[in-house]
């Protein structure tokens, strides 16, 4: 079945299917929307019906200590744990602000190493500090041209520059980290420079609508939001503590992924051991048509395929047999193949009322990656059964041949009755 991905009600079904078990399954829709926001937010259409969406590196998650969990949202744009340089002196709230993203110091270089300078004269040591001066006056105003209301450099950044900036209102943030840095670009529209006299007017981001530095907490953070067309962005999570907020940013990133392999191929199978039992059914009818050993291998594979479907029963806690057998009967025709396992209740049910879903592209590679495994093993199985060793008459009986667990054993007396 293909899934439309503008399609908000079905996304929200199948995102909450992976997360359904986990700690925030008890906050209903909350981790649903908010990874369904973010992946929606970063996807980047390639042409040709394929779709880019990188949540690693487009995707930052800020977790802040305090409030409530329901206050988590997904920001259109970015946020960093950064204040402006001159907290006094610089704007802390800027509306559609022009942001020049830079990747270069602005504070006069030193030496590579131990540098001496010999003076003669003592004029000179002020020529020395005035051509260091105008050394970043000059990179100032070629910034300055630009008209910026916002500037930020992943570098440090002296306090004359930072005199001349507050002098011209302009706010300024440093020492960024790179990939924060890269998230900004995406959202705001902005080019990273590596020299201020390359700027041109293309490289200023004007995408975002709202330059703000609030405090959270103890902290200050910068925020980069209202953005027209953010091809970047941030979650922030809020909660009680931080294991709570670990656990929550894990689930977040499962929800995620699950959200990434949907757009990105917007194929879905049943869950609940419905497209294991359809596949191994269907291998049984092909085997039946095979004459000799060749027939041997489809069956193998059938019974390898129930191995899913029946530990869902096991973790049920039904009648194994029963349910199997049950479930058998019904794909043996190949008509009902939506049929599966409820896993909250065990009963045998449709899982497309039950909305219970896999991706296509995760099943595929599964069944992909389980018979290359087999495969391997095969090929090395001399090697791994060893050569047992024949025993010395009057020998005492070494330890038993481990039992292998056969289909039937799986509920013998151990099972309660029904």
């Amino acid at each position: 079945m293909t899934v439309d991905v503008k399609d908000r009600a079905t996304m929200l079904d199948l995102v909450k299917s992976c997360i359904g078990t986990k700690f925030t399954g008890q906050f209903g829709d909350l981790i649903a929307d908010l990874a369904i926001d973010a992946t929606t937010t970063v996807g980047v259409d390639l042409g040709q019906g394929l779709r880019e969406v990188d949540i690693k590196k487009y995707i930052k998650i800020e977790k802040v200590p305090g409030g409530q969990l329901e206050d988590s949202k997904v920001l259109k744009g970015v946020m960093f744990n950064k204040d402006v340089v001159a907290p006094g002196k610089m704007r802390r709230k800027i509306l559609n602000p022009r942001i020049i993203l830079l990747d270069c110091p602005l504070e006069y270089k030193k030496g590579e190493n131990q540098t001496n300078a010999e003076l003669l004269r003592e004029e000179d040591w002020s020529v020395l500090l005035k051509m260091e001066e105008e050394y970043i006056e000059n990179l100032c105003v070629q910034i300055l041209k630009f008209k910026p209301d916002l500037i930020i450099t992943e570098k440090g950044l002296s306090d004359l520059a930072c005199h001349y900036f507050s002098k011209a209102g302009v706010s300024a943030i440093r020492r960024l980290r790179k990939t924060d840095n890269n998230r900004i670009a995406k959202a705001s529209g902005a080019v990273i420079v590596n020299r201020p006299d390359e700027l041109q007017e293309s490289d200023v981001g004007t995408g975002a609508g709202l330059f703000e530095v609030k405090k959270i907490g103890d902290e200050f953070f910068a925020f980069i939001v209202d953005c027209k067309d953010p091809k970047a962005c941030t979650v922030l999570l809020r909660g009680a503590s931080k294991d709570l907020l670990n656990e929550v940013e894990r689930n977040l990133q499962d929800a995620m992924s699950v959200a990434r392999n949907i757009i990105k191929n917007p194929k879905l199978v049943p869950g609940g051991g419905a497209t294991e039992l359809t596949v191994s059914a269907t291998l049984k009818q092909r085997s039946s048509s095979i004459e000799g050993i060749e027939k041997w291998p489809y069956e193998a594979a059938a019974i390898a395929f129930e191995a899913i479907p029946r530990t869902l029963a096991q973790n049920c806690g039904v009648n194994v047999i029963r349910t199997m057998t049950a479930l058998q009967g019904k794909h043996a025709n190949g008509e009902n193949t939506w049929i599966g396992i409820d896993g909250n209740t065990g009963v045998i049910a449709d899982m497309k009322e039950c909305k219970i879903w896999d991706s296509y592209s995760v099943k595929a590679q599964a069944f992909k990656t389980a018979i290359e495994a087999a495969c391997m093993l095969l090929r090395i199985d001399d090697i791994v059964s060893g050569i047992k060793k024949k025993q010395a008459p009057g020998a005492s009986q070494g330890p038993s041949k481990p039992k292998i667990e056969e289909e039937g054993d799986a509920d013998n007396e151990q099972m309660i009755p029904e």
